[in-house]
């Protein structure tokens, strides 16, 4: 098969640079009278030969060569699995337990803590740890949107082991 470039009567030095066929078939032009030849062919998705990456508004749309001169089109996006949805339904589940324990963990503590330290220092750094389960899920979630699911996933359980809440551990919802 011979692409158009090959049925170039002329050719020069540099006429093999790989950049210069974007993949695109010509369109034939349309004489008057001529109603039956159509200038929207389907045009060939844009492709870049190895050693080339596409970059800027619509790379994400450029194709590959191989070696063997077929186009393979980019991949699109990869949903998550139903095992990845479940999983991570209960992780979120987790986090919403653990920032309900650092509420009920951390007022249980209240009256002891601001012996120790000032009303708005505690103050501060309750909020702070409420917060924290939601700030942990919510960037893991947003940084990882391009990663692997198992990364996601081992990032969220050691979010968990982090972020323990220790007061509800300890004292409970009851206290001693």
């Amino acid at each position: 098969m011979s692409t158009p470039r090959d049925d170039d009567a002329l050719s020069w030095g540099g006429d093999d640079d790989p950049t210069l066929d974007v993949g695109r078939p010509r369109n034939t032009a349309v004489r008057p009278g001529d109603e039956d030849v159509s200038v929207d062919a389907p045009a060939a998705p844009p492709a870049l030969p190895d050693g080339y990456t596409a970059v800027g508004k619509g790379s994400a749309e450029v194709g590959h060569i191989d070696a063997d001169g077929t186009v393979a089109l980019p991949e699109e996006p990869v949903q998550m699995s139903n095992t990845v949805l479940v999983t991570l339904g209960i992780l979120a589940g987790a986090y919403l337990l653990f920032t309900i324990g650092w509420v009920i963990g951390g007022l249980r503590l209240q009256g002891t803590a601001e012996f120790l330290v000032s009303p708005v220092g505690y103050t501060v750094a309750f909020w702070l740890a409420v917060a924290a389960p939601a700030v942990w899920f919510l960037t893991v979630f947003v940084l990882t949107r391009t990663s692997r699911a198992w990364i996601r996933v081992l990032l969220l359980i050691g979010g968990l082991a982090l972020l323990v809440p220790w007061p509800f551990i300890l004292i409970g919802a009851v206290g001693r």
